[in-house]
């Protein structure tokens, strides 16, 4: 007696059955968005209800109100918007590439590349306006991204992940120290970066804004444009190669977009930690290993994070202000103290 064929198993039923969950999670990730977008234009030292707030958004209301919301919050906001979603796409980039779980845009070296360059700006040549120095930071994260990708495929036919990891850690503790040292050597030339370095989201301009946005859109499109075979990598050099990966433009094009992302956002905001290293891993808890998905609710959820932590920097110092860098490295601290301790961290 020949026994009846098996049910055919059909590959797409699980992922059939987890996208309506996604769906849902990425529509009510929107929706926490628009509540703290909203949030962020109306607390601060000076209250203003949502209400009062829509009028000011359309020129009406007092004069007072007006000036707070157009000339204060709304750049703000925007510009948390903005570098939200360039370090929260850069760390899902940068721990796909090199295969870390505990990496973000610092340890490639390109916040404190773009610093160094800031610094150089600042310092030498005198520029304190962010219109000025937010090139020389784009600059000086290209330069930095490009040496340490020259350093970890040196000798090798291809990029080692824990090469790249190692140079971007070294390359940026000696930027880091020259930093400290032009900034003892001449404070008070170095005066206007105090805030920046602690990276924070206050009096940023349109201009800074304007130039700033159109390399963090490339870069999310490139890192969009990667994440099927950012997949692919994740299985391994050899298995990546045996599916029709290229895996050394892979990586090559994701330190370009890195490069574009974190080198933007640093430039507008300063030096924000934790970001890149947190979400990433929310965004994995939430969609599993998926590169797309994980660089798509990285978009979305670390604006989310930036904006309640500028948001608590605003209230917690009422009347004055707490750095969002601050804020955001007290909450991360914590994140990274339990990822090192957990003895499985979230697979990539």
């Amino acid at each position: 007696m020949i026994a009846p064929p098996a049910p055919a198993v059909r590959p797409s039923a699980g992922l059939a059955h987890r996208l309506p969950t996604r769906l849902v999670w990425v529509l009510a990730t929107v929706a926490v968005l628009l509540v703290v977008v909203v949030l962020s234009l109306s607390v601060g030292s000076r209250g203003i209800p949502p209400a009062t707030v829509w009028e000011a958004l359309f020129g009406r209301g007092t004069p007072a109100d007006v000036t707070v919301v157009l000339q204060g919050r709304v750049p703000r906001t925007i510009a948390g918007l903005l570098v939200g979603a360039g370090i929260g796409v850069a760390g899902a980039l940068i721990q796909a590439v090199t295969r870390n779980p505990l990496a973000d845009p610092g340890i490639l070296g390109v916040n404190f590349g773009a610093a160094f360059a800031i610094a150089i700006a600042v310092g030498v040549f005198g520029i304190t306006a962010p219109l000025g120095y937010v090139w020389f930071g784009l600059g000086g994260a290209l330069v930095t991204t490009v040496a340490v990708y020259l350093i970890g495929s040196a000798g090798r036919g291809s990029v080692n992940p824990l090469q790249i990891t190692l140079a971007g850690v070294a390359l940026g503790a000696v930027l880091s120290g020259i930093i400290s040292a032009m900034l003892l050597a001449n404070p008070q030339g170095f005066n206007a970066m105090i805030a920046w370095r602690a990276g924070s989201l206050q009096d940023r301009s349109w201009d800074a804004i304007a130039v700033a946005a159109p390399f963090v859109l490339l870069g999310v499109v490139l890192a969009v444009a990667l994440g099927r075979a950012l997949n692919a990598v994740a299985l391994g050099d050899d298995l990546a190669g045996s599916l029709g990966a290229n895996v050394t433009a892979t990586r090559a094009l994701s330190l370009l977009a890195i490069t574009l992302l974190a080198g933007a956002a640093t430039a507008v905001a300063g030096p924000i930690a934790f970001v890149g290293l947190m979400i990433p891993h929310l965004a994995r808890w939430i969609v599993g290993p998926d590169q797309r998905w994980i660089i798509g609710y990285s978009l979305l959820l670390a604006p989310i994070l930036l904006l309640v932590a500028d948001i608590v920097g605003r209230v917690i110092l009422w009347p004055g202000e707490l750095q969002v860098g601050i804020v955001t490295a007290f909450l991360g601290a914590p994140v990274l103290i339990v990822l090192v301790r957990r003895q499985r961290v979230s697979g990539l």
